[in-house]
């Protein structure tokens, strides 16, 4: 069985479980350990139900809560080499590193935890590097793609071969330039190495959608320009205009600041 949870979604804070029967994951570390230990224990779980975190790049609300945890549970890190030199001189890890680091260079598959096999794929953000990850478990593939400016090639190829997708949907078009954001912040979301719409994960959904897939979550939604309601129902609309069956694939809104159940895979 394989289960996920969101701790929280959204630049308040990233930060996702992924168990399997042998081992378990954390993606991101956005998320302070306090918090995490209550949801944790909300959930019958402790520390001890993931070996290892992937980091997906070095902006805050990624990494924030990652020295503490190389500190206080000393849990591998896999990321790329050159997130990993970014992160030996970011503030809120370089003095907390320690022997936590682990390499994964884009294309290679590694054992990251008990029975859990990732590798890395390159997405366009601002960030010093910005990656995915398609992750191998108990048979199934899953694919997380958050902070993308726009959805390249090689993340649909995986997308298109997996069970379960996590994609973000960060922003409504009519929102985001008609709020009151600053102008040059408006163009630094939406054009192309920042954030990843509603429209645009649409389009993806659009060329990544298959057979296979089980599980489709939305994940990253900005707290000002989007609301859940507006990103499930453009992905709702998707799904059906695609003729996808009602029901055959499970779509969910990974909430700001709002952890989900422990979900089934």
């Amino acid at each position: 069985m394989i289960r996920f949870l969101s701790f929280s979604s959204g630049s308040c804070g990233n930060c996702y479980l992924l168990l399997g029967e042998e081992g378990g994951v954390l993606i991101d570390a956005g998320v302070s350990l306090r918090r995490m230990k209550k949801i944790l224990e909300g959930e019958g779980l402790d520390f001890n139900c993931f070996q290892s975190v992937l980091v997906t790049h070095d902006h805050g609300d990624h990494i924030r809560n990652l020295g503490s945890i190389c500190k206080r549970l000393s849990r591998p890190v896999w990321t790329t080499p050159t997130l990993h030199e970014a992160l030996l001189r970011h503030p809120f890890t370089h003095l907390e590193m320690g022997g936590c680091r682990r390499d994964l260079p884009p294309g290679e598959w590694k054992e990251v935890a008990r029975g859990i096999q990732a590798r890395c794929f390159i997405v366009p953000h601002d960030a010093t590097q910005t990656v995915g990850y398609a992750i191998r478990l108990e048979g199934q593939i899953f694919v997380l793609m958050t902070d993308l400016g726009h959805v390249t090639d090689e993340a649909i190829g995986w997308a298109s071969e997996a069970d379960t997708v996590i994609v973000e949907s960060n922003y409504d078009v009519d929102m985001l330039l008609g709020g009151n954001y600053p102008h040059v912040l408006k163009m630094r979301i939406c054009q192309g190495a920042g954030h990843l719409s509603n429209e645009g994960c649409c389009e993806a959904i659009r060329r990544f959608m298959h057979p296979g897939l089980k599980n489709l979550f939305l994940c990253h939604l900005s707290g000002n320009n989007n609301t859940p309601a507006l990103a499930y129902d453009a992905a709702s609309a998707t799904l059906r205009d695609l003729g996808v069956p009602e029901g055959s694939v499970h779509l969910r809104v990974l909430q700001r600041g709002v952890p989900s159940p422990l979900l089934n895979l």
